[in-house]
């Protein structure tokens, strides 16, 4: 009597988990790498919250000679995922990717106390932005950069404290105002991402430390009077339509 299960056909389903296997232990190798530059430039611009201002230019450009490294690694990654396969495999790098993105975007911020572009952002790395939903090549999702974005505020939260403790008051003034423009900025989009709306929705908290900062520096008289502190947000709506 003849087999009624033809045991290639698992043969053929095992060749196939171990292509796969092999795959993603590639990109996660490739990913470590990435992660290991994001550690470094971190390290770099973390040296900002105890450095003077007058130091922060060249600690900018060191961390730019190391974001080579980083679009090295993302080359890597990119040339491993199999063509209109970005999806199935984007949960390996996306967390390391938006950690990219925050640095790259801290990075500009530093430099020039302003939100990056999509092209300075695609200046840093060797794919582009995803734009135009077209997921058919290795590229930065959209959701990827706002990660990116929303880190930052947090960072700066914390930077308009250090700032305070170095003697520049100024700084937290103009930190509030950029804050509550890119808060007001993220209200206009429509955010589906749950994650996202919820990190969204944590911006708040640091435009309110900042403002603190600020009103303290305004009674202890150590900013004019005339200096614009961020608006507060105590009844900003933080309502998004799904």
């Amino acid at each position: 009597m003849s087999n009624v299960v033809d045991l290639g056909f698992f043969d053929a389903i095992q060749a196939a988990m171990e292509a796969e296997a092999a795959v993603k232990d590639n990109i996660r190798t490739a990913v470590r790498e990435l992660d290991r530059s994001n550690r470094t430039i971190t390290a770099v611009l973390n040296r900002v919250h105890s450095s003077p201002k007058e130091q922060v230019p060249a600690l900018c450009a060191q961390a730019r000679i190391y974001f080579s490294e980083v679009q090295i690694h993302i080359r890597e990654v990119a040339k491993i995922v199999p063509m209109n396969q970005y999806y199935k495999y984007n949960g390996l790098w996306s967390t390391p990717m938006q950690q990219a993105c925050y640095l790259a975007t801290l990075t500009t911020y530093l430099e020039h106390e302003r939100l990056i572009t999509i092209e300075e952002l695609e200046g840093f790395f060797p794919v582009k932005v995803d734009l135009d939903n077209n997921m058919t090549e290795f590229r930065i999702s959209i959701e990827e950069f706002l990660h990116g974005v929303v880190s930052l505020t947090n960072e700066l939260s914390r930077l308009a404290v250090n700032a305070v403790t170095a003697g520049d008051f100024a700084r937290p003034v103009r930190i509030g105002k950029f804050l509550k423009e890119l808060y007001s900025g993220f209200q206009l989009l429509n955010l589906k991402n749950d994650l996202l709306r919820k990190r969204f929705d944590g911006i708040k908290y640091d435009i309110k430390k900042v403002e603190e900062i600020i009103y303290d520096l305004t009674v202890r008289k150590l900013i004019a009077t005339d200096a614009e502190p961020a608006q507060a947000v105590d009844n900003v709506g933080t309502d998004l339509r799904a």
